[in-house]
């Protein structure tokens, strides 16, 4: 008798079980997701606050340097204007000086000229013209010492003290020597002012003769006013300065120190350098003459501090006597 095969059941127990457990799990993650979510969004929301707090601050910042550059572009504009405006003054002065200049270097042109020709004719004067003219103008002529002082060089360089000691105290007498000495040379064919440390009073002119004319003689006065370079109060560079830069066996060169004080350096070294760069030809004669006029300053301050003036006095002397020249000591530095 056969049997009867039993029916397959579709929703049986074990299949309702495992539907069961997957809705359970299911209802669980959602609590559990719903449970940890609110933590994450609090998490999230704090680090977004930090973040916001921290931009705000670097904002301020970068706003607070904005601010501060701006200030500095405003003031560097501002001063860059105040820079700008005087140029067109400056450019209309530039301007009318430039149309000035070809009339002024005109007028240097013909005074340079009439210059060289009066030179040229004095040249060419015969001993019985100059022997009148001499006569004439009641002068001494170029070769006859005044005041025993040789004047028969044809070219003078004029080598000043321009310390404070000499600025602050003898400064309207050297102004009257140097005026004194000009006017017993009527006219000569160079002429150079330095100061005692070998600075050239017109740097355009270094090294070179400025042209004898009444107009840069007045010119020369006037800049010696007020010209106080600076010096270590020794008149050692500005003569030796002086020897090597015009010192020539076809010129006939005469150097006058103004001074009160040798402060550095030995008598002996100096006379010794002076010697080789100015030697004496086989007539005992030196290419350049070494005159000096000693104001005595030194010896308004105490005795001890006199002695720097006496050194003066003694190289000048030494220097005058072995190079054709003459030493005059003042016995006032006040007139």
């Amino acid at each position: 008798m056969a049997r009867r095969r039993r029916g397959i059941e579709v929703f049986s127990l074990s299949f309702l079980d495992v539907v069961s457990c997957g809705f359970g799990a299911v209802i669980l993650l959602l609590i559990i997701a719903r449970t940890a979510e609110p933590l994450v969004i609090q998490r999230v929301q704090a680090d977004l606050r930090a973040t916001v707090a921290r931009l705000g601050r670097d904002i301020q910042g970068t706003e607070s340097r904005a601010a501060t550059l701006d200030r500095k572009v405003r003031a560097q504009r501002a001063a860059r204007d105040r820079a700008r405006a005087p140029i067109p003054r400056l450019e209309a002065e530039l301007s009318a000086i430039q149309a000035r200049l070809p009339v002024a270097r005109a007028g240097t042109r013909a005074e340079d000229v009439i210059a060289g020709r009066l030179t040229e004719a004095r040249q060419k004067l015969t001993a019985e013209m100059r022997r009148l003219r001499a006569r004439a103008r009641r002068r001494p002529s170029r070769d006859t010492p005044i005041g025993g002082v040789p004047v028969d060089s044809d070219y003078i360089v004029f080598i000043i003290d321009t310390s404070g000691s000499m600025f602050e105290n003898a400064w309207p007498l050297v102004l009257r020597k140097l005026t004194e000495t000009l006017a017993v040379y009527p006219h000569v064919k160079g002429i150079q002012v330095m100061n005692d440390m070998g600075r050239y009073m017109y740097s355009q002119y270094a090294g070179r003769w400025i042209p004898d004319t009444p107009a840069r003689r007045r010119a020369i006065v006037e800049r010696l006013r007020t010209w106080s370079p600076f010096s270590n109060s020794s008149p050692v560079e500005g003569i030796t300065e002086a020897i090597r830069r015009f010192a020539a066996p076809d010129k006939k060169v005469s150097l006058y120190v103004f001074g009160d004080e040798f402060s550095t350096g030995t008598l002996e070294s100096v006379v010794r350098e002076v010697k080789r760069l100015n030697p004496a030809d086989r007539a005992g004669h030196h290419r350049v003459r070494i005159h000096a006029i000693g104001f005595p300053t030194q010896f308004a301050r105490p005795e001890g501090a006199q002695i720097t003036g006496l050194r003066f006095a003694a190289l000048m002397r030494i220097l005058a006597s072995g190079n054709d020249g003459t030493f005059v000591g003042l016995n006032s530095y006040r007139r």
